[in-house]
């Protein structure tokens, strides 16, 4: 089964979202994102300063199978970007919940935070989506 941490919150769309701070998150994709993706070969990712509101695709990773869209969990503001990922996209394969995150935002909704689910109900979601 994927490795799931239970100190962020996910999507249905399987980002993962780690808040640090009262407005400050850092986002990437899960573990079970990356296995279905494989071997991801290029990340385009947003520059600093945009904005997005929550569902927007802020980026698309690129694997040897197909091309996926990334979607912003909550609305907010890219305050970093994983610059590591230009040159070294395996990260996301090797470390999603580490070296392998994708953005950094300060967001602007924090209630939209109850609105993602926790480890236990993204594990559920993820065997309910495997089974069909």
């Amino acid at each position: 089964m994927a490795n799931i941490p239970n100190d962020r919150k996910y999507t249905k769309d399987h980002e993962w979202v780690a808040t640090s701070g009262k407005d400050t998150a850092r986002l990437g994709i899960t573990d079970y994102a990356q296995r279905q993706l494989g071997d991801i070969v290029f990340v385009e990712l947003p520059k600093k300063g945009d904005g997005f509101e929550i569902t927007e695709p802020f980026g698309s990773i690129e694997s040897v199978k197909s091309v996926s869209e990334a979607y912003m969990p909550l609305t907010g503001t890219v305050a970093a970007v994983n610059e590591g990922l230009n040159d070294e996209p395996e990260q996301v394969n090797d470390d999603p919940y580490g070296d392998g995150w994708m953005i950094e935002i300060t967001f602007t909704k924090p209630a939209e935070l109850n609105g993602l689910l926790t480890a236990a109900q993204y594990e559920a979601y993820i065997k309910e989506e495997a089974a069909e």
